[in-house]
């Protein structure tokens, strides 16, 4: 069974096109783009083996392309969960900003 050791969150944003996916990946380098962790060496792993959770909140789930979003991870067995979450502030022109939240949690497996 994999032991999560880390969690990362991260927040993103669509200013003007209502652009859920791209709000997410904004959200995803936020937390990845801040950081640099070796957890996988720390372990004496390969990057391959690190499984990669990621969990995004967005007021419309199904207009998020999670497989848009694989490129941003060079390594790692990914798994996506997009549910509602994060906000749609209204604008004056009637087309709100969008903002994604983003729960990123990686694990391995450890000996017991």
């Amino acid at each position: 069974m994999a032991t999560r050791l880390l969690t990362e969150f991260g927040m993103g944003t669509s200013l003007r096109r209502q652009d859920y996916t791209q709000a997410a990946r904004r959200a995803l380098q936020d937390a990845l783009w801040h950081n640099s962790i070796n957890l996988a060496e720390l372990y004496g792993q390969p990057k391959e083996a690190m499984k990669i959770t990621v969990e995004i909140g967005v007021q419309h789930p199904d207009a998020v392309d999670t497989e848009a979003l694989r490129d941003i991870f060079p390594y790692g067995q990914l798994s996506f969960s997009v549910v509602e979450g994060g906000l749609d502030v209204p604008r004056p022109d009637g087309k709100p900003t969008v903002i994604a939240n983003v729960a990123l949690s990686v694990a391995l497996d450890l000996p017991s």
